[in-house]
């Protein structure tokens, strides 16, 4: 039996897709609008809804510039600070939880699962609550203004660990004993096996791991005090000074422009990875 379809029933989902589009996407219009005009004209409210002539002009100026009010250092510098930290937090938190949870699932050996809890148990502890301890110990290691200082304190994950046992677990027994009648080690059962039925997970957590590290906040504040070691996030919330008058706010929307230029760009490109992996793994 085959439904008719009504008028409503087959274009009123996309109407309500397209409104929920245009709600979310509105306002980062807005936002590179802003960034194409003067000073005054956002200011005063005199933007239209066409982008204006000063777009050159103002990322050039923000990328190898900078502003001569609130940040000192151009804006290229701090999305490369940005990249750094959310790439070795997200590699770092997958390296290590990928280790931990192969050892907890594949490894016989005393106290395994109360090394589980352990790792587990660290949920409940963020960066927020740990922060004095924490900043304690870099500041002795003198690891402030430093790449290690900002990412290190970051990349253990309990999360990551949880996920990449429960997905080991699923591992047949049968294809374990396969790789250790082939004469497979426990390092190439680790890299020829676990690691490609592993792809899909890698992807998830590389995605959500990037933008965790690329919004970090409150530790870079903390353990940065030089202007070229701050995150792009720093920066965009010293453009925005107390004195709303003295803000620059066509430079702090290109800067926020710039700012999810990196994270969409590693959604999209993980996504196709994460549904190819999908594929290959039904297959």
């Amino acid at each position: 039996m085959v439904e008719r379809q009504t008028f409503v029933s087959r274009y009123l989902p996309h109407a309500v897709l397209l409104a929920g589009v245009a709600i979310v996407a509105f306002p980062v219009y807005l936002a590179l609008l802003a960034s194409t005009y003067d000073a005054a004209s956002v200011q005063n409210g005199q933007m239209s809804l066409l982008p204006g002539g000063r777009m050159a002009e103002n990322y050039t100026r923000l990328i190898f510039t900078g502003t001569s009010s609130s940040t000192r250092e151009p804006v290229g510098t701090m999305l490369i600070n940005s990249f750094v930290m959310a790439m070795a937090i997200s590699l770092g938190k997958i390296a290590i939880s990928l280790i931990s949870a192969y050892a907890i699932v594949f490894f016989r050996f005393p106290f395994r699962m109360a090394a589980f809890w352990l790792i587990f148990i660290t949920l409940m502890l963020p960066v927020e609550v740990r922060i004095y301890p924490t900043y304690k110990i870099v500041a002795d290691l003198r690891l402030l203004d430093t790449y290690t200082g900002l990412t290190l304190p970051l990349i253990a994950s309990a999360t990551a660990t949880l996920l990449f046992r429960q997905f080991f677990m699923t591992v047949p027994e049968e294809l374990v004993e396969a790789s250790k009648i082939d004469g497979a080690g426990p390092f190439k059962f680790f890299v020829d096996t676990l690691l490609p039925l592993s792809v899909t997970t890698i992807a998830a957590l590389f995605v959500i791991q990037f933008i965790y590290g690329w919004n970090q906040y409150l530790w870079p504040l903390l353990i940065t005090t030089r202007d070229n070691m701050q995150t792009i996030v720093i920066g965009i919330k010293k453009m925005i000074v107390t004195q709303d008058a003295l803000t620059e706010w066509q430079l702090a929307m290109a800067t926020a422009v710039l700012a999810l230029l990196p994270p969409v760009f590693v959604v999209v490109v993980m996504q196709k990875l994460f549904v190819k992996g999908l594929v290959e793994t039904e297959k």
